[in-house]
């Protein structure tokens, strides 16, 4: 198992943060390019919440079944946690926590990884993954809001 812990900051209002991490639609969209997934909701994250995809790597890859699972979902203090596996992965644990600051607001995400032998693998994926979601979530905050500031850091 691998542990994974990245922080962004995002210079926007914490619940406006909040609403893009928990839409299935900024999901796709925050992914596009590296994740292709047939099958996702439709609407917000829900408390509780089952979904059976496919997923393909680079929209490329032969598509594979994943599951994913929201084990626990706070909207008052924008903590959501899933568990999730399939494709060669045996357990994705997440937690996303949207902390507001000074600033605008910092998100976190911890996630925990258990891939068998491709563990190491699948852990510089999603360093790599997470990384790259924060960019598109900056363009995302700019088109829904009059943000000046892209970024903290």
């Amino acid at each position: 198992m691998k542990t994974i812990h990245l922080t962004h900051s995002y210079a926007a209002p914490a619940r406006a943060v909040w609403d893009i991490a928990i839409d299935y639609g900024c999901l796709a969209e925050v992914v596009e390019g590296l994740i292709s997934f047939d099958g996702l909701p439709a609407g917000k994250v829900q408390a509780g919440q089952k979904a059976d995809v496919t997923v393909s790597l680079f929209g490329k890859l032969p598509a594979q079944p994943y599951h994913m699972e929201v084990l626990e979902f706070d909207d008052g203090n924008m903590i959501l946690k899933s568990s999730e596996y399939g494709a060669g992965v045996k357990s994705w644990c997440h937690t996303l926590h949207v902390t507001p600051t000074a600033a605008g607001c910092q998100m976190s995400d911890l996630v925990e990884i258990d891939a068998g032998w491709a563990t190491s693998i699948f852990a510089l994926w999603g360093r790599y993954l997470y990384r790259k979601r924060h960019g598109v979530r900056l363009r995302i905050l700019e088109r829904r809001g009059p943000f000046k500031d892209r970024s903290i850091s």
